[in-house]
């Protein structure tokens, strides 16, 4: 079960069992009972230690932070330390800042929470610890509203989770807002149905009111599944397809113990079990059809990768057969800029996400540049460092471009034809907001009269609108035993608007 639960040792090894079989439960009692649940050991002083806590989903928390760890003084667990004192189940109300609603519960407004507390007895009947129960005033109300047998099944769960049960409680699927609640009692008769539960039945044909009829009566799975679950005296889960659609279930046995009550006073018998309702039918669809438009996406952006790697191997054939340098080279390059790109789609193909690892684009450009581009009879060395940083599709594209466009400048000006031997190295920082990325080569220096501002060259002059107006940010170039060229841009979050698509 998905929960807030936090436990923490405490000294005796049979008393940690013992609450954390208790911590276990009440995520689910919170929800139920739409409050907040804190278990609690007394300290010196008459302070409150919290080992445990947990919050409803389905209403706002009484408590905005974890109180794991925290020593509450007296005034703000009255019940609880009465509890833990007296052997008694104690009751209080008290003012807390709830968590803000808005136009609701305002920052700094103040609530009365309705406090009940419970001590938690081991099989020696020595009190070890206590549960606290804080309800909103009105979420206390509206209890008291609620179905008596609802009230009765609600108490019963309260008492069964103070002897940390009933078993499998925590494999089961964390409450959610939209599930319906029944109670069933132990003839298998629907005592109560929450609105939720109402509607859904309703949804498949059930237009009649339930309440009073047996489960046996519905054209279910429900009256064998809850059975099981009250005859093994434990919680279960299942997945089933009824009447065309997909409902996860769950049963929460209120099964009686061997062991007596507070005082030597009998449990009650068994009265029943709570069964747990969710139509899961809209969220699988869902699921499904984002899987299918996720793999259709991955296609095509398997298929534009490989219409760009035809694309470059074209130029290729058509460079060959070009007799001037120049011309050879700007379709080299072009080639070049292409290949960036269907690294990009090649990653969009094999992943479900729309960030990139950049460095991992990077490791590709590098390697496509040995093989491709670095003539094998000189010894450049292409090196990469710094950690793995992940950009959304659109930054990662114009950053593969920055890093082809740099690394073949440096390759194409940094050293002469007859130079043998060289090292061009990237360089990733991550800062946090943004990025910074270094290309060295450790070949000639910039010329005395050089400005970035006033460069003829085409790919430098293509790395400049990449980086100030794709990428937001700034590039500077200095010698520095060789050339190095400093890309530093901030990075854009999915949802920004810069990246929202032209109409």
């Amino acid at each position: 079960m998905d929960s807030a639960v936090l436990t923490k040792p405490t000294k005796s090894i049979e008393r940690q069992i013992q609450l954390t079989r208790v911590a276990r439960v009440i995520p689910l009692l919170a929800d139920l009972s739409r409050a907040d649940i804190l278990l609690g050991v007394l300290r010196a002083g008459n302070q409150i230690e919290i080992i445990a806590q947990a919050q409803p989903h389905s209403v706002a928390p009484v408590h905005r932070d974890s109180l794991l760890g925290e020593t509450l003084a007296r005034g703000n667990a009255e019940a609880l330390v009465r509890a833990i004192s007296e052997r008694q189940i104690a009751r209080s109300q008290r003012e807390y800042a709830p968590s803000p609603i808005a136009g609701v519960a305002p920052e700094g407004a103040s609530a009365p929470v309705v406090q009940e507390a419970h001590p938690i007895l081991d099989e020696l009947n020595q009190v070890i610890g206590g549960m606290l129960i804080e309800t909103n005033l009105l979420e206390s109300e509206r209890l008291k509203r609620r179905s008596e047998a609802f009230q009765r099944a609600l108490r019963a769960f309260q008492q069964i989770a103070l002897r940390g049960e009933p078993e499998g409680i925590e494999q089961l699927a964390s409450f959610g807002e939209h599930d319906g609640i029944i109670f069933v009692d132990a003839d298998g008769v629907i005592r109560y149905m929450s609105g939720i539960a109402t509607n859904l039945y309703r949804n498949i044909g059930y237009g009649e009111s339930l309440v009073g009829k047996t489960l046996s009566y519905l054209e279910t799975q429900d009256d064998e599944f809850v059975g099981a679950a009250l005859e093994q005296r434990r919680c279960k889960q299942i997945e089933v397809e009824e009447r065309g659609r997909v409902w996860i279930k769950k049963v929460i046995p209120l099964a009686r113990s061997e062991r007596a009550g507070l005082f030597g006073v009998p449990r009650t018998p068994a009265t029943g079990a709570f069964l747990l309702i969710r139509d899961d039918t809209e969220t699988r669809q869902r699921a499904r059809e984002l899987l299918i438009k996720t793999t259709m996406i991955k296609e095509l952006h398997h298929r534009v990768k490989n219409d760009l790697q035809t694309v470059a191997s074209l130029l290729r054939m058509q460079s060959r057969r070009l007799q001037t340098a120049e011309a050879k080279t700007a379709l080299a390059e072009a080639g070049n800029r292409i290949l960036s790109i269907a690294v990009i789609h090649e990653f969009l193909s094999e992943q479900d996400t729309r960030v990139i690892n950049i460095r991992e684009v990077a490791q590709r450009i590098v390697s496509q540049m040995r093989t491709g581009v670095i003539d094998p009879n000189r010894h450049i060395e292409l090196t990469l460092a710094g950690p793995n940083i992940y950009l959304p599709a659109r930054q990662a594209t114009s950053c593969a471009l920055v890093i082809n466009e740099l690394m073949q400048n440096a390759l194409e000006h940094g050293y002469d034809a007859r130079a043998e031997r060289g090292t061009i190295t990237l360089t990733f920082e991550d800062h946090g907001d943004a990025v910074e990325l270094v290309i060295h080569d450790d070949g000639r220096a910039l010329p005395a009269d050089f400005n970035l501002e006033r460069v003829d060259s085409l790919g430098l002059r293509i790395v400049q609108m990449l980086v100030t107006q794709d990428l937001k940010g700034q590039i500077t170039m200095q010698s520095d035993h060789g050339v190095s060229a400093i890309v530093r841009f901030p990075k854009i979050s999915l949802g920004g608007e810069e990246w929202n698509e032209p109409e």
